[in-house]
């Protein structure tokens, strides 16, 4: 179906010439016809986006015209051309789903212009009509997670400011990007930058930008994140951990929208949406001096929470197939997981939440002997989840070596990761940075 491709329908020859002329000139497909039953065999033929179709013809009617084209391409925009006693008529078919009517004498700009108009508005509705990157990846049909999903809809078009606090695991950046490819922002930028994983002196740096020799180091400008976010989404993942000497700075931007790069005396206009997340309550970390209030209410315009995976249980199946599949690219429907091991992967609790359960699926996938994926991969999932509790540590043992010894298990179990280790300590991640300073750990392993 071409994209500049007509269908003239009119039982006048030399109107029927004219507006072949008029829609020819400016780089369209035409094709035309002289009554109701010849168009409707030749749009059966040849489908074409557009219709203008004279109301009454010898043979029929623009009506049936309309409804035969329907019939066969829901989505082909339909223009009547009227005349005066029929204009009854062409209201009533614009009431029945006709994209618009113009008079007769015609004028061919005007009829340039609607048939330009109601093809871009079909173009943008079948793309409404088209699930986002991110809503394909969203998998569950459980009632709480049916609720998140609208209401994250629901969020995505006010273009609001939105707050997602959630367990780890649970798809907190996934939820961000259904945000921003709902939104009318869509076309722009997404731009994600996790708090935790920049040292204060550099996450400044990559949030706000710099100009060259701002510091030592800085050989080049470079523009932050918040100033390529511009005209769509920046994710700021992970906010809590953000330093507090760094989080007036960012308040600022939030109420101002606008950005000093370091070193500069140019302020730098923003257009930006911003999603923030957190893995811990903000709320917490106010009680604890980590996290100040005023940023916290800027944040907070509108809350969403994510259901761990306890509370979805009926979408484990669904999830736990959808990892099979992704991870055995070409012999996904080989494998299956047998209804013992379903009904065990839905009595876990999943800490982990979706994250976990991926990872056990690889495990699985790795470990097992056939196709047919058994409960006895369910011990494997224990032991996954007892290797994650810190080990008890002797009596007698003193404060600080007791804290370095636990502080070192927890890595050790996590794999070097921090934050995880953070969140199975019940401490911030900063906390972790300088204890592994304090004690003289190791630096972080590379994967």
């Amino acid at each position: 179906m071409s994209a500049c491709a007509v269908l003239v329908v009119d039982d006048e020859s030399a109107m029927r010439t004219a507006l072949e002329a008029t829609f020819r000139r400016s780089g369209w497909n035409v094709t035309t016809a002289s009554g109701a039953g010849e168009a409707l065999a030749k749009f059966r033929s040849t489908p074409c986006p557009l219709v203008v179709t004279d109301m009454r013809m010898p043979d029929g009617d623009g009506l049936q015209v309309m409804q035969g084209v329907r019939e066969h391409s829901p989505e082909t925009a339909v223009i009547f051309l009227t005349a005066y006693g029929t204009v009854a008529e062409a209201v009533q078919a614009i009431k029945e789903g006709a994209c618009d009517y113009l008079m007769k004498p015609v004028s061919f700009d005007r009829l340039r212009e609607a048939a330009e108009r109601v093809l871009s508005s079909a173009r943008t509705s079948a793309a409404a009509k088209q699930p986002s990157e991110a809503a394909a990846k969203m998998i569950g049909r459980s009632p709480a997670f049916a609720r998140l999903i609208e209401k994250t809809r629901q969020v995505a078009r006010t273009g609001a400011d939105v707050l997602i606090e959630a367990e780890s695991g649970t798809g907190k950046e996934l939820v961000a990007r259904l945000i921003h490819e709902e939104s009318d922002r869509r076309s722009g930028p997404f731009v994600a930058l996790n708090c935790s994983a920049f040292p204060e002196h550099l996450l400044e740096s990559e949030l706000f930008g710099h100009v060259r020799g701002a510091f030592t180091g800085a050989n080049i400008a470079k523009p932050g994140k918040f100033e390529l976010a511009s005209g769509g989404t920046i994710l700021l993942d992970e906010v809590r951990e953000m330093p507090l000497a760094l989080q007036p700075k960012l308040l600022r931007v939030l109420q101002e929208r606008e950005v000093d790069p370091l070193g500069s005396t140019r302020t730098v206009p923003l257009d930006v949406r911003v999603v923030a997340t957190t893995n811990r309550p903000l709320r917490a970390g106010i009680a604890a001096g980590e996290f100040r209030a005023d940023l916290y209410y800027r944040l907070n315009v509108v809350p969403l929470s994510i259901p761990p995976l306890r509370e979805r249980r009926e979408d484990i199946q669904e999830l736990a197939e959808h990892f099979l599949r992704k991870h055995s690219p070409g012999k996904g429907d080989a494998y299956r997981i047998v209804p013992e091991l379903a009904a065990g992967l839905r009595s876990h609790d999943w800490p982990g939440n979706v994250r976990e359960l991926e990872n056990f699926i690889r495990r699985a996938l790795a470990l097992s002997t056939s196709c047919a994926l058994g409960a006895d991969l369910l011990a494997h999932l224990e032991t996954s989840a007892e290797s994650q509790s810190p080990p008890a540590i002797e009596a007698g043992t003193s404060l600080r070596d007791a804290e370095r010894e636990l502080l070192e298990r927890t890595l050790e179990a996590t794999g070097g990761n921090r934050t995880r280790a953070a969140e199975l300590m019940g401490v911030s991640l900063r906390t972790v940075r300088n204890k592994i300073r304090d004690y003289g750990l190791p630096p972080r392993r590379n994967p």
